[in-house]
């Protein structure tokens, strides 16, 4: 998928009223500080669309970005952050709850783990609420490059287990900074949006004529239809090349040479 638009639309705070979007929403969830800023930037190629912070704790809002006017990508606010009181962390619970709960265009849910680290409490909690809703999340281990390709494989394990996702659950390690795993959620974002894009791409193909076709035409287009007369036939080109070669010939001639 090619992103050719991505902005920043709507945010919606504690109070805030959730929009009715009618086009599909694909949210991301996470913990603080666990990087869904610099996805979020490296998916849309985007810089500084989402704030980065070192500081945990700045996503405190969902966030909705509307991508190639196809569909939503929704941030949801980072939880889990230690500093917060326990009234915010409170607060922070029921928006994600409450969007959760109540969008009626929400088609996925990506969920960002530290691949380093075992899923916390709050990880747990949030896989359950994703999947009381309905929905299978898709894990996102985000900061795959602090780690060789050996330990990846065995950290892929550690968060299956902990959170004890069965084969239908796809967990998909990603670095901000080398890119890896960015090709493989841009292409399912856009089959669980029904992109345009993809949808198009199949019509262009389905709509071209298969091998033959043109044979096929061409022969028909020089038979008599109904009784009638068959068109007079199409004077031959010929190739260029011999096109110029026979023009040579012919002006050598009135030369006499």
């Amino acid at each position: 998928m090619i992103i050719k638009s991505a902005q920043l639309e709507t945010v919606c705070g504690i109070t805030s009223t959730l929009p009715d979007n009618t086009l599909p929403e694909i949210a991301f969830a996470g913990k603080s500080n666990v990087g869904k800023s610099s996805l979020i930037n490296t998916l849309l190629n985007r810089k500084k669309l989402a704030r980065t912070s070192s500081s945990p704790g700045k996503t405190q809002t969902i966030n909705f970005y509307r991508i190639n006017r196809d569909f939503y990508l929704v941030d949801l606010p980072g939880y889990g952050y230690a500093k917060a009181s326990a009234a915010a962390k409170e607060q922070w619970g029921k928006m994600i709850e409450r969007y959760l709960g109540t969008s009626g265009a929400l088609r996925a849910v990506f969920l960002l783990i530290d691949i380093r680290h075992e899923p916390g409490s709050n990880d747990i909690q949030m896989y359950h609420w994703i999947r009381e809703r309905g929905f299978t999340p898709v894990i996102v281990a985000t900061k795959a490059d602090k780690l060789g390709r050996a330990q990846i494989s065995r950290s892929v394990q550690v968060i299956r287990s902990v959170l004890d996702a069965g084969p239908d659950v796809l967990v998909v390690p990603f670095s901000a900074v080398t890119g890896q795993g960015k090709d493989e959620i841009l292409i399912m974002m856009q089959e669980i949006a029904g992109c345009k894009e993809a949808q198009e791409e199949q019509e262009v193909q389905a709509a071209l004529p298969g091998p033959g076709a043109l044979e096929e035409t061409d022969t028909m287009s020089d038979t008599a239809v109904d009784g009638e007369n068959p068109p007079p036939p199409k004077k031959a080109r010929w190739p260029k090349q011999e096109r110029h070669k026979a023009a040579r010939k012919k002006k050598k001639g009135r030369n006499g040479v």
